[in-house]
């Protein structure tokens, strides 16, 4: 892989939808023993997927997997913690909630 290189890698995948009162989420594991990393994205392929509420949703699909060049991925990894401290605001102050 080049320094600006990107590459593109077809996979077969499990979709995931869980429309339950106690979750709602969607999960993507590749059936191949693909891995994301850093900077890379993923698009799953097909029409979109509805879970109608209280059921769990799974379905075989192909994704394709946009590896991040070698530049993206120095660059993810240097400024990913500082991305994350953004979604960690908070603070602290002496009051007693009730």
């Amino acid at each position: 892989m080049g320094l600006l290189t990107r590459t593109r890698e077809t996979v077969p995948c499990v979709v995931t939808i869980s429309h339950r009162f106690e979750e709602l989420s969607a999960h993507v594991k590749f059936t191949n023993g693909a891995v994301v990393h850093p900077g890379d994205t993923v698009e799953v392929q097909g029409a979109e997927i509805m879970a109608p509420f209280g059921e769990i949703v799974e379905e075989e699909r192909m994704a394709v997997i946009t590896r991040a060049s070698r530049l993206e991925q120095l660059w993810t990894r240097a400024t990913g913690d500082l991305e994350f401290m953004e979604l960690c605001e908070f603070s602290f102050s002496e009051e007693v909630m009730a």
